[in-house]
């Protein structure tokens, strides 16, 4: 008995190439950042022309140092009004959080996510080597989430 119905030679299948999910393939590379001895006026003026909500703050290596967010911006504007205290002559040195937490650029965005829930912030910054050499933001993964999402959620 021979050969029924021949369909001919099996073709490979095609390879579904997954949307990468590492911090580093969403993380925004060209940052506005701050120096301590900066006017607190220059960052709140920079917040509204770029229309970001904070930045990090480095030194002349540019190491990070600290954060500055509209929120601590707020506090201080609120706190000058009640004690009749002009910003004027405020420096970024005085509003900055120095606490800050930072993520390594390998990090999936899934582990990245549980990390903003966890932490309660809306920016981390990635240092490599003691410098300063990216930033993901909520929105970051939010955007990676969007792209990824017709695919599975395995890593």
């Amino acid at each position: 008995m021979g050969i029924k119905s021949f369909q001919g030679r099996r073709v490979e299948p095609e390879k579904i190439q997954s949307a990468p999910i590492l911090v580093e393939d969403y993380m925004t590379h060209s940052l506005i950042t701050f120096r301590k001895e900066q006017p607190i006026i220059e960052v709140i003026q920079a917040f509204i022309r770029f229309k970001i909500s904070g930045a990090p703050v480095v030194n002349e290596r540019n190491e990070l140092v600290g954060v500055i967010s509209d929120g601590d911006c707020m506090k201080q504007i609120s706190e000058s009004r009640y004690y009749n205290m002009p910003l004027g002559d405020k420096s970024v040195g005085d509003f900055m959080q120095t606490n800050v937490t930072t993520i390594d650029k390998h990090v999936n965005i899934f582990d990245c996510a549980s990390l903003f829930y966890k932490h309660d912030c809306r920016r981390f910054p990635i240092v490599e080597k003691g410098k300063l050499i990216g930033q993901i933001s909520r929105k970051d993964i939010l955007c990676a989430a969007i792209k990824i999402r017709g695919q599975n959620w395995h890593c």
